[in-house]
């Protein structure tokens, strides 16, 4: 049997089902996600295919190489979209139990002072091959 999840935005106008399998959840605490959400991003992925959205994602251009996904109205982070096959969602726009769970961390080394990150798990300066789903074709 298939997985199915779904998630959305704060205002219910974003919805999405992603069918079948998710990378393990990655904490990033890059300057880019941390002004773009107000704190450190978790993010999982998959296969673009795998993922359907209904109502209207507002994309923001972030860098030369991605672009955010949000809801317009509410303003809700929903994706972070990179080249390559997989889309990133936002952990926290999903939708309930998701029987993922938390892998490492990513870009550390642009943690703030005000937070520490204790729990244990890996932890890389910047990004890193094996902790995160590499999105290149």
């Amino acid at each position: 049997m298939s997985t199915l999840r779904t998630g959305g935005c704060l205002c219910g106008q974003v919805r999405f089902t992603v069918r079948g399998e998710m990378r393990p959840i990655i904490a990033c605490h890059c300057v880019q996600c941390r002004k773009a959400t107000g704190n450190f991003v978790t993010a999982t992925s998959a296969p673009r295919g795998a993922i359907d959205i209904t109502g209207e994602v507002t994309w923001f251009r972030s860098s030369e190489v991605a672009r955010r996904g949000f809801c317009g109205t509410c303003g809700s982070q929903l994706f972070w979209d990179g080249p390559g096959v997989n889309l990133s969602v936002m952990a926290g726009a999903l939708d309930g139990a998701t029987g993922l769970t938390l892998a490492g961390h990513i870009y550390c080394a642009d943690a703030p002072d005000w937070y520490v990150i204790a729990d244990g798990l890996p932890q890389a300066p910047k990004a890193d091959d094996t902790m995160t789903t590499q999105v290149r074709a």
